[in-house]
């Protein structure tokens, strides 16, 4: 009994092509699943704050080498030479700088060497992950079959959503409605990063900067005015990204879309 060539055809399309909003929603699920079972046996454990973290992100980062390195897709999730991104683009980096000077103006905490070379692992691992997944293999899948605009809310609302576990934390309103605005805002900053030069690797530069400051800045720290100030420069950068990249006549392309900003 012969098969269909359609059906055939049909199974030689990944799955993430077919179904590029179901995988996306899986990729989501499966990570946020993996905190809340890491922050579960951490919490029953009584282990430090870092722990879920390390538990969850330590196999998936193992995962998302393999997969990328057996798929041979380093390039097309943006892992290229810096050297590959034009001159004059490297100015759309400059507001990720001025937000990294605001957040060191919160001031240190005391610290020894060897907690500082743990938070370096910590921080570069986190940078990692969530930017692979994030801006890399969410806003890849999105982009092959969605608008830039539809892929990068996307991304960018899931990359907040994860943000979401720190309402369990205690903190307040505030804190937490600035956090999730923070992340979103960040998230599409980032990925309209990517869209322009496709390269993921400042991206994850900056993610790692970023975190390793907020970790070795002071404990227990409210929200102050300069995290405001960071948000008017993340919501400034994402309009000037959006508007440079209207003007193009055509839109780089991250993996083959042919759809442009709406």
């Amino acid at each position: 009994m012969k098969v269909p060539a359609t059906q055939t055809n049909l199974s030689k399309i990944p799955f993430t092509e077919r179904r590029p909003v179901l995988s996306v929603v899986i990729i989501e699920l499966l990570i946020l699943v993996a905190m809340f079972i890491a922050g579960a046996y951490a919490t029953i454990k009584e282990l430090s704050y870092t722990a879920p973290v390390l538990i969850a992100f330590i196999p998936i980062s193992i995962v998302l080498i393999l997969y990328v390195t057996l798929k041979k897709s380093w390039g097309r999730y943006g892992f290229r030479p810096l050297t590959e991104i034009p001159r004059q683009n490297w100015i759309y980096y400059l507001p990720l700088v001025l937000t990294l000077i605001c957040i060191a103006f919160n001031g240190f905490r005391s610290f020894t060497l060897q907690e500082a070379l743990f938070f370096v692992f910590f921080t570069l691992m986190v940078g990692f992950v969530e930017e692979t997944v994030y801006r890399g293999l969410i806003l890849h899948i999105l982009l092959r079959k969605k608008s830039i605009t539809a892929a990068i809310v996307a991304s960018s609302l899931l990359f907040s959503v994860t943000h979401v576990l720190n309402i369990l934390s205690g903190q307040s309103a505030e804190d937490t409605i600035v956090q999730l605005v923070y992340a979103l805002l960040t998230g599409a900053a980032l990925a309209l990063l990517i869209v322009k030069n496709k390269n993921i690797i400042p991206l994850i530069i900056y993610h790692f900067i970023h975190n390793l400051i907020q970790f070795l800045g002071q404990d227990g720290r409210s929200v102050s005015v300069w995290d405001y100030v960071i948000l008017v420069i993340l919501l400034l950068h994402c309009v000037w990204l959006i508007l440079s990249l209207k003007k193009e006549p055509a839109l780089p392309q991250v993996s083959g879309s042919s759809k442009g900003m709406a």
